[in-house]
């Protein structure tokens, strides 16, 4: 697995791992970033990810895209990241198609330290261990690039597909918290217990 951070503008940052990439979103992947929101296999996981195009489209311009740019750029400085948040596109090697997202940012009802990984993978390409590989390519990153020390997961108790690529990760429970009037699972994993996932 290696990560290639590009100061140059044009180069584009991105993670291979197996059978994918993690890359930055490009302004070309709107339409089928937004496209995946609404598959029910994600939203009904995902709440609030389904909304209008018009909606996805400011937030994708206006915040999803700088905000990417502002990471990067503050971890090829060796600055601190802060409350930045990282958003990357799932990209199968194979094809080239966009089949999903890997991300990191703050969770806000987490107690602190509390910067979460989340991800999402179209139902096309489920149950083949691509989103253990998104997800063990982001906390590489992560660990290896940032002072990140602790990440947290959460799943909906009643995912059983989300739950099992967090444990395949090596987070540890911790217990369930309510979110919304729904209970999840909430998982810790500590830098120093990381070992690639392996």
């Amino acid at each position: 697995m290696k990560s290639v951070l590009s100061d140059c503008e044009d180069h584009l940052f991105s993670i291979e791992c197996e059978d994918i990439i993690l890359r930055e979103f490009l302004p070309s992947d709107l339409e089928s970033f937004h496209s995946l929101t609404w598959q029910p296999e994600i939203h009904d996981y995902l709440p609030g990810w389904n909304v209008s195009k018009e909606q996805r489209e400011e937030w994708f311009f206006n915040y999803e895209l700088p905000e990417n740019k502002q990471f990067l750029s503050a971890v090829s400085n060796n600055e601190d990241i802060g409350a930045l948040r990282l958003r990357l596109a799932i990209i199968l090697k194979e094809t080239g198609e966009l089949i999903g997202w890997c991300c990191s940012g703050i969770k806000d009802e987490l107690p602190s330290p509390n910067r979460e990984i989340m991800y999402a993978i179209s139902r096309d390409y489920r149950n083949k261990g691509l989103t253990t590989q998104a997800a063990r390519g982001m906390i590489t990153f992560l660990f290896e690039k940032t002072d990140i020390k602790t990440l947290n997961a959460i799943a909906l108790t009643t995912n059983l597909s989300s739950n099992k690529v967090i444990q395949k990760c090596g987070f540890a429970f911790q217990n369930v918290i309510e979110l919304d009037d729904e209970p999840y699972n909430h998982y810790t994993l500590e830098k120093e217990a990381w070992d690639g996932g392996l």
